[in-house]
């Protein structure tokens, strides 16, 4: 049994193939860039995904033996995006990705008032936010109408997939809980009268779990991918929870640190915890729930550094910020480069580099930006504790934890011990892994074992709790210039 797990991401699409006892076969990775026309708007054309999915599967299928062994298919993708297509299903525009698109803050305000805050946030588990699917459709019905008007499906990546794999129309339940305010996390199910109200000419896609099978490999998408016809495509979910899945992060007290363009925490919880500050969605499993913050930018600060730099390998670049030390000599720095998403849910927050001289040099930037992630980190973990979070492991996951800088630092501000498994390659191996799991019955502990610890330096703590408590201090007292130099932006953009 050979399985093949797909992701697409916010910089790159991934692939691997895995055989039945979780060994990698194969990986392919097409980098590709994200579009921001304005300032707060991001966006991707969802026709590349599937361009980069049929490229990927020949590129690891041309193995004849390989591909006549496919037996599932995986599939998972950053989330949650609004995409609008016909009813052929074509796209009508680029896909407004998640939380990192902050355009539509005024459509958040105003369906807020008309809704009531309270009122979505009980029904929905979290509140209307940039990473909220409604207010996008709202944005899009005021300012592109014609597209609207021919309007009849919303995608998000995972399930367009599945729709040109399958033909099938399906959405799954996480991914669903995450398009507030249209999905009642309470029933599970679609919230039909807040539909209406926001998009009543849309067909709402049927739902499924992750793991269920949402259809088998059409002819047709069996000719493009070179994929056998009529295998079983899971209906996949949103990348991060794949991700947990990939490491086996999904009982009650288990948090995965994703470290990817974006950092993300995913607490599984025991109830339905309702926090204004966090996402309460329902699990990647049926019967789960999560608690889940978000980091608008983390590994896309360093992806910036590296290019300001003139493009040096993050392996140099990690290097120097080790040298630098803890601190990155007196620099400190908030990473809301493009707003931050929780616990401070600010659209209009910017980056911030404090005591910055000319003696310091790209390593203690570097460091700074790793130092900066950390701290967004602890302020999430503590909002989830304050919350009734019960953090009882800590599984890190994602490209980040390689070079194993990042990772030390972040135990070192936390003071959390991480657990590494032996594949970090992430969501692609946990769509993989549900593949696996709808024609079989794989363990992820066996699949993937623990590689390594990452324990905490406690001759850090001190130093690092000092700095932590400036880190709190820099937002509110910078706030309001922030805001301004935001609004001035988005004069300049027209």
């Amino acid at each position: 049994m050979t399985v093949l797990g797909v992701d697409i991401g916010t910089s790159s699409s991934k692939g691997v193939l895995v055989d039945e006892d979780g060994t990698v076969l194969a990986t392919a990775v097409r980098p590709h860039t994200v579009g921001r026309p304005r300032p707060g708007h991001v966006e991707m054309d969802a026709r590349v995904w599937w361009d980069e999915f049929t490229s990927i599967a020949r590129e690891l299928l041309k193995s004849p033996k390989d591909g006549a062994a496919v037996t599932a298919v995986g599939v998972s993708g950053m989330g949650p995006c609004v995409t609008l297509a016909d009813e052929t299903d074509t796209p009508l525009r680029p896909a407004i990705l998640y939380g990192v698109d902050t355009r539509a803050t005024e459509q958040i305000a105003r369906l807020e008032t008309e809704l009531g805050r309270d009122a979505v946030l009980r029904r929905c588990g979290s509140l209307l936010s940039t990473q909220a699917v409604g207010p996008k459709i709202a944005w899009l019905a005021e300012h592109e109408p014609e597209a609207v008007a021919r309007a009849r499906r919303l995608y998000m990546p995972s399930s367009y997939l599945v729709c040109r794999l399958t033909g099938t129309y399906v959405l799954d339940h996480h991914s669903a809980s995450q398009a507030v305010p249209l999905y009642d996390s309470v029933t599970q199910d679609w919230y039909e009268p807040w539909t209406r109200r926001i998009a009543p000419w849309l067909e709402l896609p049927h739902l499924l779990w992750p793991g269920d099978v949402a259809g088998h490999v059409t002819a047709e998408a069996a000719g493009a991918t070179g994929l056998p016809a009529g295998i079983p495509v899971v209906s996949g979910t949103i990348d991060a929870w794949s991700e947990a899945l990939s490491v086996g992060a999904q009982h009650t007290g288990d948090l995965m640190l994703m470290y990817g363009s974006t950092m993300f925490l995913i607490n599984t919880v025991s109830e339905r915890l309702l926090v204004p500050q966090l996402w309460s969605t329902v699990g990647a499993l049926p019967g789960t729930r999560s608690l889940a913050g978000g980091m608008a930018t983390s590994g896309v600060i360093t992806d910036w550094l590296r290019e300001l730099f003139g493009s040096p390998d993050h392996a140099d670049l990690l290097a120097e910020a080790e040298a630098s030390g803890p601190g990155a000599r007196g620099l400190l720095m908030l990473p809301y480069f493009a707003g931050e998403r929780t616990p401070v849910a600010d659209p209009h927050a910017r980056g911030i580099i404090a005591g910055l001289t000319v003696e310091h040099t790209r390593g203690d930037l570097y460091r700074a930006a790793l130092e900066a992630t950390a701290f967004g980190v602890r302020h999430n973990v503590e909002a989830m504790r304050a919350a009734g979070a019960d953090i009882r492991r800590v599984v890190a996951v994602g490209g980040g934890t390689q070079g194993g800088l990042w990772t030390r630092i972040v135990s070192a501000v936390t003071g959390l011990e991480q657990e590494i498994r032996t594949v970090t390659l992430g969501a692609s191996y946990g769509a993989a892994f549900l593949a696996a799991s709808a024609v079989g019955a794989p363990l992820i502990d066996v699949w993937n074992p623990v590689r390594e610890r990452v324990t905490p330096d406690p001759h850090l703590r001190a130093r690092y709790d000092e700095l932590y408590a400036l880190y709190l201090r820099l937002y509110p007292a910078t706030r309001d210039i922030a805001h301004a130099l935001a609004g001035h932006q988005r004069d300049l953009s027209g």
